[in-house]
């Protein structure tokens, strides 16, 4: 089975870059949209073969995410159940016959870290709702997590030591995540290898390769005998973040 998971920076705009001719060819059996920044109706995009489920933010151009897949889910879920973290459509959780696949797109701490309070409580009420899920059946997790996890996942760590994405805070939180019985795919199968997903628009970043990997897919520990391959497609463009992608035999 193919997952893909993409932060499209606005798909109204990575549409216009040739969203929908990418999202042919990767040809997966479940696409996961972090970052659509849209509304009901603003974008009339459907392909053959694909259900789609879609979480917008109350907020306009903002946020949002969605899911195509192949397989109808038994049952699609809305945020995590918490009024203080639901308006700005971050989560939506398929469930599938033998696992929970759950897209987010968790908040950025912002400049200054003026959000990292509510970053903090948004991490450990997203663990506690992926923990619940767990126990049920196993969960593939997949999305732009504002993080990068070790200094091998953003080019200067130095330099970005204690800047929104790079905290010793949020690093911490992806370390209990993982620690609450979850495996970051990639580095599972790739220890050691040096690929990012996320280039800054400014200072030619992606031209020099100054990026950051903060695109994940998690995936529940038991999980982790039946992982194929994990890929980052930093050939691919359209967004300042590039497409992610798990195989899995499940």
């Amino acid at each position: 089975m193919k997952l893909i998971s993409w932060n499209v920076n606005g798909l109204r705009a990575c549409e216009g870059k040739g969203f929908s001719n990418i999202f042919k060819e990767l040809n997966a059996d479940f696409f996961c949209i972090q970052e659509t920044k849209m509304q009901a109706g603003q974008l009339d995009l459907k392909f053959d073969g694909y259900e789609s489920y879609w979480n917008y933010a109350e907020k306009k151009g903002y946020s949002g995410t969605a899911i195509f897949t192949t397989h109808t889910p038994l049952n699609v879920h809305y945020g995590i159940g918490i009024e203080e973290h639901d308006h700005e459509g971050r989560v939506i959780t398929a469930e599938m016959q033998d696992f929970y696949l759950v897209t987010v797109y968790t908040p950025n701490s912002q400049d200054g870290l003026k959000r990292l309070d509510y970053r903090m409580k948004w991490e450990a009420d997203f663990l506690s709702y992926i923990k619940k899920l767990d126990t049920k059946k196993p969960v593939i997790i997949c999305g732009d997590m504002n993080v990068a996890h070790k200094e091998i996942d953003l080019k200067n760590p130095k330099t970005n030591r204690n800047n929104a994405g790079f905290t010793d805070e949020e690093r911490e939180k992806f370390t209990t995540l993982l620690n609450n019985g979850f495996t970051d795919t990639f580095r599972h199968l790739y220890p050691s290898e040096i690929t990012y997903s996320w280039w800054s628009y400014r200072f030619k970043a992606r031209e020099k390769n100054s990026g950051w990997r903060i695109d994940y897919f998690i995936t529940s520990e038991r999980l982790a005998e039946k992982i194929k391959d994990a890929k980052i497609h930093t050939d691919i463009l359209g967004s300042d973040h590039c497409p992610v992608e798990l195989d899995i035999d499940i």
